[in-house]
């Protein structure tokens, strides 16, 4: 059985775990923090999170994850048919997080955990977010997904940060980076409204305490 390590609070964590949902897979979940202990680089070289542990070994990266659970796995396709569609699809993945997720995860200090951001920082956020968001609105069809008709890894990163920057905007940088991007607000009201989401958010609330104290501890 695949066992996915990390812990339900991570964005990332969650993008996998969505998509092994979304594929009626089984699978195990193994609570992991990551870090530069000698145990944590033997399952993740770098340290982080998500980790996927298969029969044959640990694979790390979520795009890299991602792609391997729909190369091996059974279940609906999260990726179309063809190649171009299967680069448009991985395009759009690497936009958001690179032009997006990146950015934004700068100021989560700040908008999260209370740790003021230099002003240089939020600067620089701010314009690569605004950026970012703009390569989204061209280059996204959401019809109604982010590459077409139907879910794909790209939603799955999509959902996880698109939300995410959106509070950094309000909270840290005074800007609604939605307010003229309708097509993208709706697409995360659909893609709240996935039934596996509130199994998501309910075990992301439950872990929330646990995550909070290590924190503050600064075991992490």
């Amino acid at each position: 059985m695949l066992k996915l390590h990390g812990f339900a609070v991570s964005n990332y964590y969650n993008m996998v775990k969505l998509a092994l949902l979304e594929k009626g897979l089984a699978f195990e979940e193994v609570l992991f923090f990551g870090g530069q202990s000698p145990q944590a680089l033997k399952v993740s070289p770098r340290g982080k999170i998500p980790v996927l542990e298969t029969e044959h070994g640990f694979i790390s990266e979520t795009g890299v994850i991602l792609d391997y659970i729909e190369q091996t796995q059974p279940g609906k396709a999260l990726l179309p048919a063809d190649a171009f569609g299967q680069a448009k699809v991985r395009e759009l993945l690497k936009e958001i997080e690179l032009y997006i997720e990146l950015p934004a995860r700068t100021c989560y200090a700040e908008a999260f955990f209370g740790t003021a951001v230099e002003p240089l920082i939020k600067e620089r956020a701010r314009a690569d977010l605004l950026a970012g968001f703009a390569t989204l609105k061209r280059n996204g069809r959401f019809a109604p997904y982010v590459a077409g008709e139907q879910l794909s890894i790209a939603d799955l990163m999509f959902c996880f940060s698109v939300d995410l920057a959106c509070l950094v905007g309000k909270k840290v940088l005074n800007l609604d980076f939605l307010a003229d991007f309708p097509q993208a607000a709706a697409l995360l009201e659909t893609l709240r409204q996935n039934p596996h989401m509130a199994q998501i958010v309910a075990d992301k609330e439950a872990t929330m305490p646990a995550f909070l104290e290590m924190i503050k501890s600064g075991k992490r």
